[in-house]
């Protein structure tokens, strides 16, 4: 297609539309968003992904074990707070900001028992005969 402008005839190539990579990574994770978590039940080792802004990079973050149950007591929410606290400081860069705001919320968050070889048999010593 030929345009006249201002400084004659000019040649006008169609113009393509670059998808943006932010745009490109949200739709290849199906994410909704920028620090939207979501869980990844057919994942085969982790639990939940979050895509970020780290400067001018997207990054993913995938977090979360899935073999291991999560906020099942509260003595398991405070382990799990007082072991990662460090790496929940960091903020939202972190796999366990993440984990600690999904996964070990509080009462009123997500629960997920534990596994079998975390559950403790009342009266049954770990390791002995009963």
């Amino acid at each position: 297609m030929w345009e006249l402008g201002l400084h004659g005839l000019v040649y006008i190539v169609g113009v393509v539309k670059k998808v943006s990579n932010k745009e490109d990574k949200l739709k290849k994770y199906g994410l909704k968003g920028l620090n939207k978590p979501k869980r990844t039940p057919d994942h085969p080792t982790k639990k939940g992904i979050v895509a970020i802004k780290d400067g001018e990079k997207i990054k993913i973050i995938r977090f979360g074990d899935q073999k291991m149950g999560h906020n099942y007591s509260s003595e398991a929410r405070k382990n799990f707070k007082q072991r990662h606290a460090k790496n929940i400081k960091k903020g939202k860069t972190s796999a366990a900001y993440w984990a600690n705001k999904l996964f070990w919320a509080g009462k009123e968050g997500s629960k997920k028992n534990p596994p079998k070889s975390q559950k403790h048999v009342k009266g049954r010593v770990k390791g002995g005969r009963s």
